[in-house]
């Protein structure tokens, strides 16, 4: 973009549209390139069996160690953060290298397991009942989240379906610790 020109700076990209899920592969040696490493999770998304569920798992062993005893405006913001910063990475890795939604793309995960567990306390059966709940919605994709997930492309699309299953998760999550305290 030159100095003076009025086209601004996002428009530089192709419309989300245009990204087409027929996409090149990443692989190890796409590594060196600081948008694939974020994008698959420091090579996380590059394992050859369930890289969304290794993604996810790098994603909660961070938030048990980086967010899990911040106070939650604190995850919230960083959470936030995270997406909109990922789904910016996210789509000027799609834009330049034309990989589409690929499954080695595992930062949708990562971030949108830091949502599943945005109210859970520090507890290994929270954090498991979190991580396989939203596994599930991620996978079975029940409507909104199919919506998301066939009609939005590019970083947001991407990005979205997970951040959809995250916030699922923690509401069912949120209910059933309101139920299970006015049992006990």
């Amino acid at each position: 973009m030159c100095v003076g020109s009025t086209t601004a700076p996002w428009s530089t990209y192709p419309p989300a549209s245009v990204i087409s899920d027929n996409a090149t592969k990443l692989t190890a040696r796409d590594l060196g390139d600081p948008l694939v490493l974020i994008a698959t999770g420091a090579g996380c998304g590059l394992f050859p069996v369930a890289p969304g569920t290794v993604g996810s798992l790098l994603g909660a062993v961070i938030w048990w160690f980086a967010f899990a005893e911040l106070d939650l405006p604190i995850r919230a913001l960083a959470a936030c953060a995270a997406f909109a910063l990922a789904t910016l990475a996210v789509q000027r890795l799609q834009t330049r290298k034309a990989v589409g939604d690929s499954p080695a793309i595992v930062v949708d995960e990562i971030v949108g397991i830091w949502f599943a567990l945005l109210a859970a306390p520090k507890s290994p059966s929270w954090v498991i009942a979190g991580f396989l709940l939203f596994r599930l919605l991620d996978i079975a994709k029940p409507w909104p989240i199919s919506w998301a997930d066939r009609n939005l492309k590019g970083g947001l699309g991407t990005m979205l379906d997970d951040l959809m299953a995250g916030v699922a998760t923690t509401g069912v999550l949120a209910l059933a610790g309101w139920v299970l305290v006015d049992i006990v």
